[in-house]
C-alpha cells in the first residue's frame, strides 16, 4: 500500500517506501492506494495503480470512457478546480528544485472550461481505426470521441472512425486542426492517393482562418480555442513604448497586439510556413526568418521589451546569454514547460532581473501541461 504525499510535473503523484520514491500515475494526495511497483530504469520506481482503497475528497469520476487507457489526459480523476490549483503548487516546486528559485509572491491563475477546448489534435491511424497511443507505447487506443477536443474536431473524429474500415490496410498519422467552421488537415504520414478522398471529405489542408490570424498547416497556433485573448494579455499587461521584439512568432499572435502598443516591432520566426503567414498577418510589423539567437546576437542596442515564446526546450544557453548582455528593460518568458522555464530563468535572474509576475494560463486542462508566463524587469524591487 502507498501513501500519495504529492502530484509531481508529468502527472504522476509521489509516494515513498523504505525511503524510495514511487510514481504513480491517477492518483491525488493524501490518498492510500494499492499499486503494483516496477523499476523503470535506475532507481526509479513506478506504480501501476490497482485500488483507491482511501480516495481524496477532490476524486470525481472522469468524463471520457477511454481514460487510463488514452495516453492523452492525466487528471480527470479529480475535480477540475483541484488541478489547477495542483498545478499552481507545482510550478512553485519545479521552479525551487530546477532552478533554485524559491518565488513567493502570488502566482495568477486564469482558466477556462476544461472541456471541448482543443482546436488543434494528432491522432494516429492503423487496422482501419483512428485514436491515440496508449502512455508510453504505440499500442492504438481506439476512439470515437474526445471530450477535451472542439465540437468540429469530434465531428471530423467521428466521421473517419465510420468510414475508416474500408481502409484496414492504412497505416499513418494525421494533425487535424480547425476554427470550428473548416477543418484542416496535416498528413504526417504518406498517404497514397487512393485514401485521400477520404480525408478531404472532412477538411483542407490549406490555410484557414482563426481568429483573424491565417494559419496555415505547418504554423504553430495556440491550441486552447478559449484562452487565446487572456494569454496575450498575460504576456503584454500593459506593455507600451518604442521598439519591441517578438521571439519565436509563429502566425503572430502577440505580434499583432504589440504592433498596436509600440511604435516599431520586430517578430523573429525560423519556419518557413508561419513568417509567411506572419507577414500576412501583421503587415505592420518587421517579420525576420532567422534563429531567435541570431537575431539576439546582431543588436547592439536593447528594445524596450522582448516576449519569448520557445519550444518546450526552452530558449537555450546562447539565447540567454544575449539577453543577459543586451538587458532589455523587460522580458516576458512563455513557457510550456515549468523545467525547462526555470532553467532559463535562473541565469536572467542572477544577471540583473527580477520576476515581476508570473501566471500560470491554463491551456491544457485535464492534463499534466502547463503554460507559464513569466515577466521580468531589470534591476532590484523597490
Amino acid at each position: 500500500m502507498l501513501r500519495i504525499e504529492k502530484l509531481v510535473y508529468g502527472g504522476d503523484g509521489l509516494a515513498r517506501e523504505e525511503g524510495r520514491v514511487i510514481l504513480t500515475p491517477f492518483v491525488l494526495p493524501g490518498e492510500l492506494v494499492e499499486a503494483d511497483v516496477v523499476r523503470a530504469k535506475n532507481d526509479l520506481l513506478r506504480g501501476k495503480l490497482r485500488e483507491v482503497l482511501e480516495p481524496a475528497p477532490q476524486r470525481v469520476d472522469a468524463r471520457c470512457p477511454y481514460y487510463l487507457r488514452c495516453g492523452g489526459c492525466h487528471y480527470q480523476h479529480a475535480s477540475y478546480e483541484f488541478e489547477a490549483e495542483q498545478k499552481r503548487t507545482i510550478l512553485r516546486e519545479v521552479l525551487r528544485r530546477v532552478g533554485r528559485i524559491d518565488y513567493s509572491d502570488e502566482i495568477e491563475l486564469v482558466t477556462a472550461d476544461p472541456w471541448q477546448y482543443r482546436n488543434r489534435t494528432q491522432l494516429h491511424i492503423r487496422n482501419g481505426e483512428i485514436g491515440y497511443f496508449a502512455a508510453g507505447s504505440h499500442t492504438l487506443v481506439p476512439i470515437r470521441e474526445c471530450p477535451i477536443s472542439s465540437p468540429k474536431l469530434n465531428e471530423a473524429i467521428a466521421s473517419l472512425a465510420r468510414d475508416l474500415p474500408q481502409y484496414r490496410w492504412f497505416v499513418g498519422s494525421i494533425e487535424l486542426f480547425t476554427n470550428e467552421i473548416d477543418v484542416q488537415v496535416n498528413f504526417l504520414d504518406r498517404v497514397p492517393a487512393s485514401v485521400r478522398p477520404l480525408f478531404e471529405a472532412i477538411g483542407t489542408s490549406e490555410a484557414i482562418d482563426y481568429a483573424g490570424f491565417r494559419v496555415s498547416r505547418n504554423s504553430f497556433f495556440q491550441v486552447n480555442r478559449f484562452l487565446l485573448e487572456q494569454l496575450v494579455a498575460a504576456a503584454l499587461g500593459d506593455a507600451q513604448g518604442s521598439q519591441a521584439v517578438d521571439l519565436y512568432a509563429g502566425a503572430g499572435l502577440f505580434a499583432k497586439a504589440m504592433s498596436t502598443r509600440f511604435e516599431k516591432v520586430v517578430a523573429v520566426e525560423s519556419g518557413g510556413s508561419a513568417v509567411r503567414d506572419l507577414e500576412f498577418n501583421v503587415p505592420d510589423v518587421k517579420a525576420l526568418r532567422m534563429n531567435a539567437e541570431d537575431y539576439l546576437a546582431s543588436l547592439a542596442e536593447p528594445p524596450d521589451v522582448i516576449v519569448a515564446d520557445p519550444p518546450r526546450t526552452g530558449l537555450g544557453k546562447t539565447a540567454i546569454r544575449e539577453l543577459i548582455r543586451l538587458q532589455a528593460a523587460a522580458i516576458t518568458l512563455v513557457s510550456c514547460d515549468p523545467a525547462t522555464l526555470a532553467r532559463d530563468l535562473a541565469p536572467l535572474l542572477q544577471n540583473g532581473y527580477r520576476i515581476s509576475g508570473i501566471t500560470v494560463v491554463d491551456l491544457f486542462p485535464r492534463t499534466f501541461h502547463l503554460e507559464t508566463v513569466a515577466s521580468l524587469v531589470r534591476g532590484s524591487p523597490q
